[in-house]
C-alpha cells in the first residue's frame, strides 16, 4: 500500500533498514524514481523530545542537501510526514545496492577494492571541505549506482553525543577510532579510521572478519592493527596503507581523505585473485594465459595447517605443481610460504 506525503512523494516497498529509519523505494514528482528514509517517532520520545529530535533531523538533512557530488548520495529533500510522527528525507535511488553484500560474498579483489576506496575518498574529500563528517562510513552505507559508481550514503545523523551509544546498538563499534573511545571526539581523522576499517573487511569477507575476536572489544586497549589477520595474498604495501589509517595516533594517519587518496593510487591491483573463504578451506583461482592456477589451503586446526598451489590446462594437457607445504605444518610456516608464493612480503 503506498503512502502519499505532503510533498507528492510515493512510497514503495521497504529496500532496508537501518538504526535511525527504514529505508523504502519512491517516486517523486520531482526526480522520478528516489529512495526515502523514514525516521519515525520512538516510543521513548515525549513531546519535547521528539520536537528536538525532528528539528535537529530536518535541519541537519537539509544541511546534507547541499552536499553535491557524484560520490556522495544526493539528499534532494527533507519534509515532515503527514501526522506529524516523522521526518521524511528524499535521496538518490542507488539500483546497485550496497558493499555490504559483497563483503558478506566473500573477499573482493584488490581492483574492486580500490575502485571502492577511491571513489569514497573523492566523496568524502567533499564532504570534509564542507565542514562535514561522515562518522557512519562501513560497507552498508557505501552504495552503488547503475554504472558501479560507489557513492557515501546514510551520513549526517550520527553526532559525536551520539557516537558510542549508536557503534553499540547499531554494529559500528568495530568502526570508532581509538581516540573517539577515549573521549576525544570525531574528525576527519576518524572518518579516515573507519574506511581503513572497511577496506580491511572487503578484502577479507564476512566469514573470514567472523572468525576473529570482535574489534571493538580490543580497540579501545590501543594496538589494535597488531592483533589484525591477514589473508596471505593480500600484498605488503596494502597491509602498510590500511595499517597506517587504522594507527592509534591519529597524526600517524593519513591526515585528510587527498592524502589517503595518493595512498590509495599506489596500491597494486595484480594479479587478480578471485578468493573463497569456509570454516575450514580457503581457496585461490587465477587464469593464467591458457591454465587455471589454483592455491588451496585447509586449516585443519589452529596448529595444523596444509597448502597446495598447481595449475590446470583449460583445454588439454597435464595438472603442474606449482608449490606447498609438504605435508602439515603449523600456521605460521604455512602463511610464510604462501606469502612467498603470492608475492606478498
Amino acid at each position: 500500500m503506498m503512502a502519499e506525503y505532503v510533498s507528492g512523494l510515493k512510497l514503495g516497498k521497504k529496500i532496508g533498514n537501518g538504526h535511525f529509519g527504514d529505508v523504502f523505494n519512491a517516486t517523486d514528482t520531482a526526480h522520478g524514481e528516489v529512495a526515502a528514509k523514514v525516521l519515525g517517532r520512538k516510543a521513548h520520545h515525549d513531546e519535547s523530545e521528539w520536537d528536538s529530535y525532528k528539528g535537529n533531523a530536518l535541519g541537519e538533512a537539509q544541511h546534507l542537501s547541499k552536499a553535491t557530488h557524484r560520490n556522495v548520495v544526493q539528499v534532494h529533500h527533507v519534509v515532515e510526514g503527514d501526522g506529524g510522527n516523522t521526518v521524511v528525507i528524499c535521496m538518490e535511488f542507488c539500483p546497485g545496492g550496497s558493499l555490504q553484500a559483497k563483503f558478506e560474498e566473500g573477499p573482493m579483489p584488490l581492483g574492486a577494492v580500490r575502485k571502492a576506496a577511491t571513489e569514497v575518498l573523492l566523496g568524502l574529500s567533499a564532504l570534509h571541505s564542507r565542514s562535514m563528517l561522515h562518522r557512519d562510513i562501513k560497507p552498508a552505507n557505501i552504495l552503488l549506482d547503475g554504472s558501479g559508481v560507489a557513492k557515501l550514503g546514510d551520513f549526517g545523523l550520527v553526532t559525536d553525543d551520539l557516537i558510542l551509544g549508536y557503534g553499540s546498538a547499531a554494529g559500528y563499534g568495530d568502526h570508532i577510532a581509538y581516540e573517539v573511545w577515549h573521549g576525544d571526539g570525531t574528525s576527519p581523522k576518524s572518518d579516515i579510521w573507519a574506511l581503513g576499517m572497511t577496506l580491511y573487511r572487503l578484502l577479507h569477507g564476512q566469514t573470514w572478519y567472523d572468525e576473529t575476536p570482535k574489534p571493538r572489544k580490543l580497540i579501545e586497549d590501543g594496538d589494535f592493527v597488531e592483533t589484525l589477520r591477514w589473508l596471505p595474498h593480500i600484498p605488503k604495501q596494502w597491509r602498510t596503507a590500511i595499517r597506517k589509517m587504522l594507527n592509534d595516533n591519529p597524526y600517524k594517519r593519513y591526515q585528510n581523505a587527498n592524502q589517503a587518496l595518493t595512498g590509495i593510487a599506489a596500491l597494486p591491483v595484480e594479479p587478480i585473485w578471485t578468493t573463497a573463504v569456509s570454516p575450514g578451506l580457503v581457496t585461490w583461482e587465477q587464469t593464467k594465459g591458457k591454465r587455471l592456477v589454483k592455491v588451496s589451503w585447509e586449516r585443519i586446526s589452529e596448529r595444523q595447517h596444509r597448502w597446495r598451489a598447481w595449475s590446470e590446462p583449460i583445454d588439454a594437457g597435464q595438472n603442474r605443481t606449482l608449490a606447498g607445504s609438504d605435508g602439515i605444518v603449523g600456521q605460521a610456516k604455512a602463511l610464510a610460504g604462501m606469502r612467498e608464493f603470492f608475492g606478498a612480503n
